[in-house]
């Protein structure tokens, strides 16, 4: 079968011929139908010799949706021939976290790593950027019905790290329950009642467009939009933003204004630069909640006294769980959540990983069958 293969450190992906791998044990085969580009897989593309905790050669892709090929013989699960998405982040599955389905905060990811070198598929282990992906296990699976693969492979990261990020905010933004989970948000903050809440969303690139659309799925909040791109706000609006604007001298002026004079009660921040952490704190209100998703490199001093607002929380989410995975398909398949993509075929994907680098990719770039 083909795969797109990380071959050593800092070298180009390569599509190369490997063994179809056949499941095991509690293993499940599934066909790959979808598999998403992410922004991680460039900060893997691009790392240097020790910098994770990997060991090449391996497999690219951690967004993937397909249907059952082969199952080992203790494997439970879907059945053969069922379609489903890849729950991409792979716990010891035995330990609390895991147990109540947050294999994205394993207590064992440390010691797997260091035994694995692997935190989950396309990252350290055989990822779905292939024909097809071995997995360890049913529970990783979940079914998406008639869900278009090119739409649920990247809500299994795109989809569920926004929802995740989101999730903690919905008390403060004014949670309206839009989603599976209606009645159990918690309540509302004294200041997040809803009509008055906002949230400022740095980067509606493949997460953040996403995020808007949670945003408004779930929160009564105005939904303000940032990035450095034109295209990106329209999408942006597109999305549901109720405000959007391109990176200038004045946007934090702009942002706090529409914030009533006092900042937004929330940033999510799916860039991570010191340049968006700067831009994110300077219209937080006293109070406020700082959401870092993106990995890019941007560094914060805590101090105290310091130049932070009073009463900042911040917050450093990974990923999703398989609870937050099943609301975001049921998202998806009801129409609230909807994946702007772009398509290539598996055998151009050094094409795809090059638009998603410059910058080019609107919304999310998903690599089909060819």
């Amino acid at each position: 079968m083909r795969a797109v293969r990380l071959t050593h450190w800092g070298g180009p992906p390569a599509v190369t011929e490997v063994e179809r791998p056949a499941p095991r044990g509690e293993e499940v085969l599934v066909r790959v139908e979808a598999a998403g580009l992410c922004g991680s897989d460039l900060h893997v593309l691009a790392a240097l010799p020790g910098a994770l905790p990997y060991r090449p050669p391996f497999t690219l892709g951690h967004e993937v949706a397909g249907r059952v090929a082969e199952l080992g013989p203790d494997a439970v699960g879907p059945r053969a021939g069922e379609r489903v998405v890849v729950y991409g982040p792979w716990g010891c599955g035995r330990c609390g976290h895991c147990a109540a389905g947050a294999e994205n905060y394993c207590d064992r990811r440390a010691a797997l790593d260091a035994v694995r070198t692997g935190t989950g598929a396309g990252l350290g282990r055989d990822g779905g950027l292939a024909d097809y992906l071995l997995v360890p296990s049913g529970r990783l699976l979940l079914p998406v019905g008639d869900l278009d693969p090119t739409q649920a492979a990247p809500l299994s990261d795109a989809g569920l790290t926004s929802y995740h990020a989101v999730a903690g905010l919905r008390p403060t933004l004014g949670d309206t329950g839009g989603d599976s989970e209606r009645g159990t948000g918690g309540g509302h903050s004294e200041r997040g009642t809803g009509a008055g809440a906002s949230v400022a969303v740095i980067g509606v690139g493949g997460l953040g467009h996403l995020a808007v659309q949670v945003l408004r799925a779930t929160t009564s909040a105005r939904v303000f939009a940032v990035d450095v791109r034109e295209e990106a706000i329209t999408l942006a609006h597109e999305c549901g933003a109720h405000f959007g604007t391109v990176v200038r001298a004045d946007t934090a002026d702009v942002l706090r204004k529409r914030a009533g004079d006092v900042g937004v009660d929330a940033v999510l921040d799916f860039v991570g630069t010191a340049a968006t952490l700067r831009l994110g704190l300077s219209v937080l209100r006293a109070g406020g909640e700082l959401v870092l998703v993106g990995s890019g490199g941007g560094e914060l001093t805590v101090r105290k006294p310091g130049a932070l607002p009073p009463g900042l929380r911040i917050s450093l989410p990974f990923w999703g769980t398989r609870p937050d995975l099943e609301r975001v398909v049921a998202l998806a398949r009801s129409g609230a959540l909807r994946v702007t993509t772009e398509r290539f075929p598996l055998s151009r994907a050094s094409e795809a990983i090059d638009a998603l680098r410059s910058g080019a990719v609107r919304g999310r770039a998903v690599l089909v069958p060819d």
